[in-house]
């Protein structure tokens, strides 16, 4: 073993005890609380069911939601001037660092029956009645896609930074209009970073609580609510359990085909490097 690495043991085994012993103590629990009929009942009862597919359509629609967002923003960012990408940064991370508290609380000002939009529309006359946008899959989607946006903005960043601008010029150099250069040079460069925000954005999505618990509507529960309400409302921790067990192995699964496929240790280098050229000026 080099320096590092015995340098590195302490923190490796503290994390590992951390997160692997309760991990180990919930997968034991929910096979024996009151036994592995939990997993049967996850899978046959049309209420766990709806809510494992409620969860995976909404990350996945909140997904290409960041995405088709993301992408010009972090386009931007990579080719203007100084000023312009301080200013978009500071936007972005200032959004990123607010806490998701405050933002999901702030929607829930906003989307109110007498909140701003309903209050401005029923002003100008458009409504006579306040328009059902709280308490709903829709509140939910637009809490979870103002939280989930930075960090896909970042990671398609995180790519385009290391393109070359060369490239593009080369090819309008050479007769090339400038959407087919992007089309044909820039995006197909990009597609790593797109496909790791895409996948941590969906990752993310899948286990979010406080946002949906608090914009949607009753009925409407995603998976992370269901586990809430099996040890709080029904006092039944193992199924609660199960259904976390069924949640990790599907994030799993999606990281190990991630990893194989996408190469996502590809876009972790050049985020790194990007960072490290950064501080050296």
């Amino acid at each position: 073993m080099n320096f590092w690495t015995l340098a590195g043991l302490p923190g490796i085994v503290f994390l590992g005890a951390v997160f692997g012993i309760p991990l180990v103590l919930i997968v034991i629990r929910s096979f024996t609380d009151p036994g592995p009929e939990n997993y049967l009942e996850i899978f046959t009862n049309e209420r766990y069911l709806g809510s494992i597919l409620r969860t995976v359509g909404m990350s996945l629609t909140v997904t290409l939601v960041c995405l088709v967002l993301a992408y010009p923003y972090a386009y931007l960012m990579a080719r203007s001037s100084t000023f312009v990408k301080l200013l978009l940064g500071a936007m972005l991370l200032t959004s990123y660092w607010t806490s998701s508290l405050v933002r999901t609380f702030a929607w829930g000002a906003i989307l109110n029956n007498t909140g701003i939009i309903n209050q401005f529309l029923q002003d100008l006359g458009v409504i006579d009645q306040p328009l059902p946008l709280i308490r709903n899959m829709f509140a939910v989607f637009v809490g979870m896609t103002h939280v989930l946006l930075p960090y896909a903005v970042l990671a398609i960043y995180a790519t385009l930074r290391t393109i070359d601008v060369d490239l593009e010029r080369a090819a309008l150099g050479m007769g090339a209009r400038p959407v087919k250069a992007f089309w044909r040079i820039t995006f197909p460069l990009s597609l790593p970073g797109v496909a790791a925000g895409a996948i941590l954005v969906f990752v993310i999505g899948l286990g979010f609580y406080l946002t949906p618990m608090y914009l949607g509507g009753p009925g409407q529960e995603l998976v992370s609510e269901m586990v809430a309400r099996e040890v709080q409302d029904f006092l039944r921790p193992g199924r609660a359990a199960a259904l976390s067990v069924v949640l990790l192995v599907f994030v799993g699964l999606i990281l190990v085909i991630a990893t194989r496929f996408v190469g996502l240790g590809a876009i972790v280098g050049n985020a790194a490097i990007d960072g490290r050229k950064n501080a050296a000026k």
